[in-house]
């Protein structure tokens, strides 16, 4: 089945590795800029640390539920919900990236400054920021993996690309109908009970 425009796709690295290099840079020059407007060195409350913690196991912990209920016990959910799944789960690798790179960067500029006490608290807490930036691009890769479920079988993914190619021979509609007409072919085919066959994307109707 070959890739199709417009479908949502699971994260590249290059994208993920570019991301964090921006942020990196961001944090590194950021910091100097802040300083120069404010007359203040930026700093790091302990509360948005946990904050990311907070958002990465609570991502985490829909990563693991949907992987249960879709690896383990082999059942649909929503189109809807399996799209806006992915949607979480991109926004979240980037977010988390590019959160991870700008800690990154700005405790880079105090570890030269280690022997003293503020120094050395920007760069821990910058540190922990990183780690739950980190975990945050984990638990979202986890998601995206956990939309990965048992697919249709080769007819059927081949009426599935005939419907989409119908869809885009129209010139009406929109988004949203393309949306909801491949959202309603989906639950037409889950629910005739037919057994899952290989594994596909249930996240690529989007």
């Amino acid at each position: 089945m070959t890739e199709q425009p417009g479908r949502l796709r699971p994260t590249r690295l290059r994208t993920l590795l570019w991301t964090a290099a921006a942020g990196v840079v961001v944090g590194w020059f950021g910091v100097p800029l802040v300083r120069q407007v404010a007359g203040a060195v930026p700093t790091i409350p302990w509360t948005s640390v946990l904050a990311l913690v907070f958002a990465a196991a609570a991502l985490g912990g829909i990563a693991g539920q949907t992987w249960h209920q879709l690896q383990r016990k082999r059942r649909w959910i929503d189109p809807n919900r399996a799209v806006n799944f992915l949607v979480l789960a991109k926004a979240s690798v980037l977010v988390g990236a590019a959160v991870a790179g700008v800690y990154a960067g700005y405790g880079l500029q105090y570890v030269d400054a280690l022997g003293y006490d503020a120094p050395t608290q920007r760069v821990i807490r910058a540190g922990v920021a990183v780690v739950a930036g980190v975990l945050i691009v984990v638990a979202g890769l986890l998601l995206e993996r956990a939309c990965i479920v048992p697919g249709l079988g080769k007819g059927e993914e081949e009426e599935e690309e005939q419907a989409e190619s119908d869809e885009s021979d129209e010139t009406g509609g929109g988004e949203s109908d393309r949306h909801a007409r491949l959202a309603g072919w989906l639950r037409s085919r889950t629910g005739s009970g037919g057994a899952p066959s290989p594994t596909r994307h249930v996240c690529n109707i989007a």
